[in-house]
């Protein structure tokens, strides 16, 4: 099953941007919630994932939910950046 990945952001957070150019950059798919615009996002980041402030990424996969509260690269990097198998290796 494929993961989801739930970014709770809002504008003028600076963790926020950061976050998004991460996942971007790691060629990540990901549904943003702006918690200012969406009563609703933010209701479900603070009840549902217990997390008070954003940046809030959410992974789900399977019946495993991570929440991720702050922008953290390396904790991210080891989550959601495959890294190359042994097998797949290019000799030169």
């Amino acid at each position: 099953m494929p993961m989801k990945i739930l970014l709770f952001s809002q504008p003028g957070c600076l963790s926020c941007e950061l976050m998004k150019v991460f996942l971007e950059a790691s060629e990540v798919s990901f549904e943003e919630r702006d918690i200012s615009a969406d009563p609703a996002a933010r209701q479900e980041m603070a009840e549902k994932y217990d997390s008070p402030s954003t940046p809030t990424l959410v992974i789900i996969s399977g019946d495993s939910t991570e929440v991720i509260r702050g922008f953290e690269p390396e904790r991210l990097e080891q989550i959601l950046v495959p890294t190359p198998s042994a097998g797949s290796a290019v000799e030169s």
